[in-house]
């Protein structure tokens, strides 16, 4: 008997098309969605889902489809013109049944939404987009979690057993890229990592600082909350920072963010967001300015304090590097600036030597950031962090205080005491040394702001020693 060829071939797909409403209108607490719940002898009974349907017909388009089931369920008149496509979702339910569904966005419509076929529908009513609500059918929670994370694309392939609601612990949503978009996301293996550490993240905002080699996105979760990832730009800047987050950086409390989760491979890390706005270019009231700096002194006491202190290892690192900056901030030094860098650093090693304590390393206005709401300053960003004499930390930051000495004594009462006469001899070293550093590395990378920095740092200091009043510019106001 002749074999039937057809019984070997696996059958093609025949999903059915799904239309979804994504209806828009603008909230308090931002944009809200129209969400009716299922009732009756229907599928996800007692859940809330977009109002949608099916295609009537061979011959409906899904334009059409969309505009009939929105006045068929809710009674509100679409024109076609105002209909856009959001996401399309191919989906397979706990049951093994595949469909796709397509959702379109609709911001502009006639007549006021009610319910049309209370058989299927015993509830319609407005959510923010920030806080759907539950039960809520997870083909639909998918689809709308694709949205907000602006894609177009997404796939939901449940297994069996799963829920049919939306369960965390559940979760089957892939997001596919559009090749016409250059997504802010991270690559893959990031994007697992840090929804291993918080679960699903469905929106990525890149805040990398474009000075520096390291990458760093703001992460907002499925079910709320933010976070913060960052890839470092090398192994030491990583080891570094996980390093501070595990010892020193739990004695600043809520002043600082936390450590989340590490993987040394990706050289990447999870850590919870903090509100504020950076200090560098800020404008505040004198009085806001002396609270801030009062604050700052204690953010650093509590940072030098949080680990015994250790004997000193010998003069600054950076002097071995003193000749090759030198070579290369030359031409942008000022008539005597490198004599007076070389007389600075020859007495390197004069002062009484300082014991070394934790340091932030990059203690400056840029890592520090302010709510005014709140009174609160936090301090980030701790790939600088190593040992060092306490008054590392003061070196980049004294540019902010130039010509406000209200600013100064502010920051020392905060920090509990007076540098001592060995710390001011150190601290004129490290500052002569990270103006020229500065003044190189903006030469190499093209940024006046820190050539400028440098140049400003050495002729404050030239003044400072040859007792002569200076003119500076005012960077924190």
């Amino acid at each position: 008997m002749p074999t039937d060829p057809s019984a070997t071939v696996p059958p093609r797909h025949q999903e059915p098309v799904d239309v979804h409403l994504l209806l828009l209108r603008d909230g308090l607490a931002g944009p809200e969605v129209l969400l009716s719940r299922r009732a009756g002898h229907v599928y996800a009974a007692g859940m809330w889902h977009l109002p949608s349907g099916h295609l009537d017909g061979p011959h409906e388009d899904v334009v059409t489809a969309l505009i009939r089931e929105a006045l068929e369920e809710t009674g509100v008149s679409i024109d076609p013109a105002d209909v856009r496509h959001a996401v399309t979702v191919h989906h397979r339910s706990p049951a093994g049944g595949a469909r796709i569904g397509i959702l379109f966005e609709v911001r502009r419509w006639s007549g006021e939404p009610r319910i049309m076929e209370p058989a299927v529908c015993d509830a319609m009513d407005w959510y923010p987009l920030a806080e759907l609500p539950s039960p809520m059918v997870a083909y639909c929670r998918a689809g709308l979690d694709a949205y907000q994370a602006g894609r177009q694309f997404a796939l939901h392939f449940q297994e069996p057993g799963d829920p049919i609601e939306f369960k965390p612990t559940a979760d089957r949503l892939h997001l596919v890229p559009s090749a016409d978009v250059s997504p802010q996301a991270p690559d893959r293996q990031v994007r697992e990592f840090a929804e291993q550490a918080v679960g699903r993240i469905t929106g990525w905002t890149d805040t990398s600082w474009e000075r520096e080699g390291s990458r760093v996105w703001r992460a907002r979760g499925a079910e709320g909350g933010e976070w913060f990832v960052k890839i470092h730009q090398s192994d030491r800047f990583h080891q570094r920072e996980v390093t501070a987050y595990r010892s020193w950086v739990p004695a600043l409390g809520a002043a600082a963010p936390r450590l989340v989760a590490a993987d040394q491979e990706l050289r990447a890390i999870v850590i919870t967001a903090v509100t504020g706005h950076s200090l560098h270019g800020a404008v505040h009231p004198p009085g806001e300015q002396q609270q801030i700096f009062r604050r700052i002194g204690e953010l650093a006491a509590a940072i030098h304090r949080s680990l015994p202190a250790q004997p000193s290892d010998g003069a600054p690192a950076a002097l071995g590097k003193l000749e090759r900056h030198l070579d290369a901030a030359r031409a942008h030094l000022a008539t005597g600036d490198e004599d007076f860098v070389r007389r600075i650093t020859a007495k390197a090693d004069q002062p009484a030597d300082l014991d070394l304590v934790p340091t932030h390393g990059d203690f400056q206005l840029r890592n520090l950031r302010w709510d005014h709401a709140a009174a609160t300053l936090y301090v980030i960003d701790f790939e600088r962090s190593e040992p060092g004499p306490a008054i590392r930390d003061f070196v980049r930051l004294s540019d902010a205080w130039a010509g406000r000495p209200d600013l100064y004594e502010a920051l020392m009462a905060g920090y509990g005491r007076q540098l001592s006469q060995a710390e001011e001899e150190h601290l004129a070293v490290h500052q002569v040394l990270d103006a020229v550093s500065g003044i190189q590395y903006g030469i190499a990378h093209g940024d006046p702001e820190l050539v400028e920095r440098g140049r400003r740092t050495l002729a404050q200091q030239r003044a400072t020693r040859s007792g002569s009043p200076i003119a500076t510019p005012e960077p924190f106001r």
